[in-house]
Formats: C-alpha cells, structure tokens, sequence
C-alpha cells in the first residue's frame, strides 16, 4: 500500500518538474474517445492525443465510484512508461480508429459511423449521438481484445446511453418523435406494387407514417392492380397530394415572449369533391403524419355516400397547459395564413387530436374575419356556433353499429360481450356510452399515462363522471375516488384485460407488435379501429395469423363524415332546434347512420369478394374497404383526365 502511493507521489512530481509534458492518468475501464482526430495515414484524421482525458472536465459520480484504481505506468507490461507521458502514439491510434470504422460498427449492431464535420465519427445507433462518455472501449482498457464485458454491455451501461433510453422513454411518453424509426416493408407479389412502393420510399424516404398507410392500401390492391394495369398510374398519381401546405405560425404568449410552431395542410385529392377533414393541434405533429391522416381520409370520404375530396393537417402546438388568451391567439394566427386555402367549395377543416369546440369557435371567427361573409361553417361540434352537433356522437356510436353488424354475421350479439376501449377523447366517450346503452360491458379507458379498469364496467353515472374529470383536465386515477373498486395503471395500455372486441380509440400505431400479443393471449377476436391506422404493420400480422377480424377505421368511422354533411346541408343549417326537435334529429339521424353503416360494410365485403378475397378471412373488410374507395377515386380521376 506504501509503495504504490509512493508511487503515485513520485509521477506528481515528475509531472511537477516537467511541465512540458501531459501526465495523463486513467481508470481502469474509463473509455477511449475514438472520435478524436485524424492519423498519418487518413487526412480525415488529426493527430491529437488519442487517450488524453482533459484535466478540467469533471468525472461523473457513477464514473468516480466504479473507475476508484489508477493505471500506473509499472502496470502496463511491455510498455515504456514515458511513451504514457510523452506525444501521442500515432501508430495506436491509427490502428484504433480504423478498427472502430472499418470493422466494430459492423461487428456491433448498436454502432455506426458517418461523417460529421468533415471527420469520421462513431455514432450510437439507438440515440444518434457520438463523443466521450457514450461509449466505453468495446475491447477493453488501452485498445486491447481482453475485454472486461461484451460490448453491448459496455454500450447499454455507458452513461450518455442511459440518458439517451431515457430521454426516449419520455419522448415517447409525450408523443414526440423517435430518432431511429425504421421502416418496416411488406412483401408485395406484383412487380407493379413493388416499383410503387420503391418509387414512395426513394421520394419520401423519413415519411413513417406515410408510408405505412400507403403499403397497407397498396398490398390490398395487388389483385386490382394485376386486373387492370390502367390503376397502376391512377394510383401513382393518387399517392402524391395534390397540395402541401407548410407555413410558420408565430404567436405571443401571456407573458409577451414569442414563440414560433409549424403549420400543415395537405390537401390530398378533390377528385370526387371539396376536401374535409381534421386539424390536429399536438406536439408530434409533422408532414409525415398530415400526409397519413389525409390520405387515410381521402379514402374514407371516398367510402361514403357524399363526393368528397380528403385533406388532413394541424401544428405541432400543444394546447395543453396554454390559456384561454394564449390558444385563441395561436388559432387566430394560424387561420392568417391557412384561410386563403379554404372555403366551402375548396376545404373545410373539421375536429381531431387536440382541436375541439373552444379552438374550432377561434379558428372560424377568424377566418369568419378575413374573409368578411359567413359563407359556410367548418364542421365541428356546433352548426354556425348556435345549436348542437351530432358529429362526433355519430363516429363513436358507428363504431358500435359497425361491431353489431359483423356480430350479425356471426348469429352473435354485443350484449353482455367485454369490450376494452381506448383512449379518453370524444369518440371514446361516445363510445363507451352507446356500448352500454346495447347491454355491452365496456371495461376500460386510457389517456397518455395508463389506462383505468372497471370490472363492472362504465354506465352512465360513471361516463358523467369521466367526462368531468376530463373537462377538469385532471388524471383518470381521480376516478378511483369515487369507485375505489375500480384499478388505474399507469404506462401501461388495456389490451391485456381479458375482453371480447377492442376499440383503439387513442392515436396511431398505438398498438405495436407485444400489444397485439397481448390481445390475442386476452382472447380478443374482434377489432374495431376508431383512430386511424392503429396498429403497427407489424400488429396486424399477429391479429392475421391469429385470425383476429379487423375493421379498418376507413369503413367503421366513416360515420362521422356523413352526419357532418347532413349538418352543413342548407336546411339543416337553417333551422333553430328545440330540445323536442332535437330528440327527434338524434332519432332521425341515428337511423340514417345505421343504415349508411350497413351500406359501407355491404359495399365492403363485396368489393373484397369480387377480387378474391374470401368473406371469411379476417382482413376481407380491410382489403375490401381499400378496393371499394380506390375504385371511387379512380374512376373519377380517368373521366377527369391527367389533372
């Protein structure tokens, strides 16, 4: 023990006496930074120290503790000990470095290298970021392959990596975007379907969400596709938005301070009408997601009896914790710049994911404002902001009328059938409550924290209650105040609870590969997508080996679009309803949904049938949903020529 602190006194004083010299001194298993300078050989590298170890930088806590033992120059055998005192060693550090980028990043998966600045850098392939304190050396202290751990061990326990998984956890938490998003590519039969989804991955190659609604439509109409080799075009031409919209949005908070966020509108197609569709207001929003949500509505529209044409759009602003002042100006600016593209013969937007009545009444009078006539009315939850809608009830209870009819088929009826929703938003109200008005047993709900469970299942007292906690913007678990015999979740999602049929409610890609898993094992044989494109590509793969029946959000939401067309009707616009008046249009227009249901199921399985695809087979709605709303558009587009 004395002689190793001997030891150590006598290199602080010859690193005293020669002050020309770096002394460099480290732990044992402390990382080399590989992405330092240039060799001899490479003039893409400098020829700074290869293990230096800046004095002035502080080691963190967990470092300290686990690196407590110096490398001492008596340590190091076959090594001269001024070689450790003296100028870098080119020769190592050549040899190193090019190790790192030649071999290591394709021995270990979690690494890559490219170039940043000019000079080659070794980057973490999970958070994309590079420098010391990421990584340790993968073969151990000074380079050599006798390593103290696995490499992968090394990387998970490096503590930037730590920070960078964590970070993710909670970007995802809150919706935001995920840097390594890969993109998974179904296999395609047809050459023609396979050289139009190469043409989408070269031109928008970052575009996820896009991509994946376009191959689920796409591998639906591979036998449509060989049919009539005239819709390979048709469809090529369909994939691009006829308009893309991206605009700042620039608005002033309570406090004064500026802040800047991004608007979209992507009007998709107008082929069989003027647009509609949905303002999303949420910090992952982006072009990739306006693209997937208008034309996943394009389809829709085009699925319902109205001629329709289909837009999607929003801004990566978040409602959440603004005020009343702070969110009318942000709508107020946004419709400054999106009004000129708008118009009842042109696009009308509508509710989705953080837009509800209070950011539809400041987006219309705005735009109410500017354009100095009250022609028209967006579609939202009140006609001209003087009575009540029955559009958001309409797509929550076609959901329910949806599951009832395939139930149908099956000599099956919903009543006293488990059902797992969701989601906490108006369409998962709606449909918890037309649930239980049809004897179900709706038993779960969710928001971005957890889900809440209630065996005994949600009536109306308990609806009203949910409704109020989320009016208050308070958590779901207040609900256990009141019914302490319910339970509350948190990150976690509902699909493990024992149920019958599923109704994702909540967003996109909420149910990935484990979750759908998880619903099969739950013994779920029915799912019902009231959000669009719910599952992940590779979800509904399991749900199809596991002959799990999907309904695709084109045909069961479809509902809500045909009531808010009967809402912007000129008679309907015109009239002032009573309560007596409205029990009626609630009773009129819940016919005429049922009914309109039925037809888009019907038209559905047809289209499926007449190009091969047995009625049987879980996926016949979803394929047969695609077929019936492509074909709409496709023959629009031929009769309307190359426009």
């Amino acid at each position: 023990m004395n002689s190793t602190i001997d030891e150590i006194t006598l290199l602080h004083q010859a690193q005293a006496r020669a002050p020309t010299h770096h002394m460099v001194v480290r732990g044992i298993g402390e990382e080399i930074d590989l992405e330092i300078g240039p060799g001899d050989d490479d003039p893409s590298f400098s020829s700074t120290t290869l293990v230096g170890v800046p004095t002035h930088e502080p080691a963190a806590t967990e470092e300290q503790e686990d690196h407590k033992q110096l490398l001492l120059p008596s340590q190091i055998p076959n090594e001269d000990p001024t070689q450790l005192v003296k100028g870098p060693p080119g020769k190592r550090k050549k040899k190193v470095v090019k190790k790192w980028r030649e071999e290591w990043a394709d021995t270990y998966k979690w690494a890559y290298v490219d170039m940043h600045e000019g000079t080659a850098r070794i980057f973490c392939s999970i958070c994309r970021e590079y420098g010391r304190k990421h990584r340790r050396n993968p073969y151990g202290n000074e380079g050599s392959r006798n390593m103290q751990m696995s490499a992968l061990e090394e990387h998970n326990n490096s503590l930037l990596h730590k920070e960078a998984l964590r970070l993710q956890m909670a970007s995802k938490d809150k919706g935001l975007p995920v840097n390594d998003r890969p993109v998974y590519v179904k296999a395609l039969m047809s050459k023609s379907a396979s050289s139009i989804i190469e043409s989408v991955l070269r031109r928008d190659p970052h575009e996820v969400e896009f991509i994946q609604s376009v191959q689920e439509v796409v591998h639906s109409l591979e036998p449509v596709l060989v049919k009539n080799s005239q819709y390979v075009s048709i469809l090529e031409r369909l994939l691009e938005p006829e308009r893309a919209l991206i605009f700042r949005v620039p608005w002033v908070d309570d406090r004064g301070e500026t802040h800047i966020n991004r608007g979209f509108r992507v009007q998709f197609s107008q082929a069989l009408g003027p647009c509609r569709g949905g303002l999303r207001f949420h910090p992952s929003m982006n072009l990739s997601t306006a693209k997937f949500l208008g034309f996943e509505q394009t389809l829709k529209n085009a699925l319902s009896p109205y001629k329709l044409g289909g837009a999607g759009g929003g801004s990566d602003f978040d409602p959440k914790g603004k005020s009343e002042a702070e969110i009318m100006r942000f709508c107020q600016s946004f419709m400054d710049e999106l009004y000129k593209y708008l118009g009842p013969d042109q696009d009308l937007p509508a509710e989705d994911m953080g837009v509800g009545p209070r950011e539809m009444g400041y987006l219309f009078g705005q735009y109410r404002r500017l354009t100095g006539h009250f022609q028209g009315s967006f579609t939202g939850p009140k006609i001209f902001w003087s009575g009540s809608s029955l559009r958001t009830e309409a797509t929550g209870y076609g959901l329910v009328f949806f599951a009832r009819l395939i139930l149908a088929e099956m000599n099956k009826e919903l009543k006293g059938l488990r059902c797992a929703v969701s989601g906490s938003g108006k369409i998962a109200m709606h449909v918890l409550e037309k649930l239980h008005s049809c004897g179900a047993i709706p038993i779960t709900i969710s928001d971005s924290k957890g889900y809440l469970l209630d065996e005994d299942g949600f009536d109306y007292v308990k609806i009203s209650l949910l409704r109020d906690i989320k009016v208050q913007q308070k958590s779901l678990r207040d609900y256990l105040k009141s019914n302490p015999r319910a339970k509350y979740f948190e990150d976690s999602k509902p699909w493990s609870e024992r149920c019958d049929i599923a109704f994702p409610c909540a967003s996109q890609n909420e149910i990935d590969q484990p979750d759908a898993i998880a619903l099969v094992n739950s013994g779920c044989r029915i799912l019902i997508e009231g959000s669009n494109m719910p599952c992940t590509s590779q979800a509904i793969d399991v749900l199809r080996k596991a002959k799990v029946l999907v309904a695709p959000a084109k045909a069961a939401s479809a509902g809500g679009v045909a009531v808010g067309e009967l809402e912007l009707s000129h008679e309907c616009n015109l009239m002032q309803w009573s309560a007596e008046d409205f029990e009626a249009k609630l009773q009129v227009f819940e016919a005429k949904l049922q009914e309109m249901m039925k037809q888009t199921y019907e038209r559905s399985l047809k289209a499926a049938s007449d190009y091969g695809y047995l009625k049987e087979s879980p996926e016949a709605l979803v394929h047969g949903g695609n077929i019936c709303a492509f074909l709409n558009l496709a023959h629009a587009m031929v009769d309307q020529g190359c426009v």
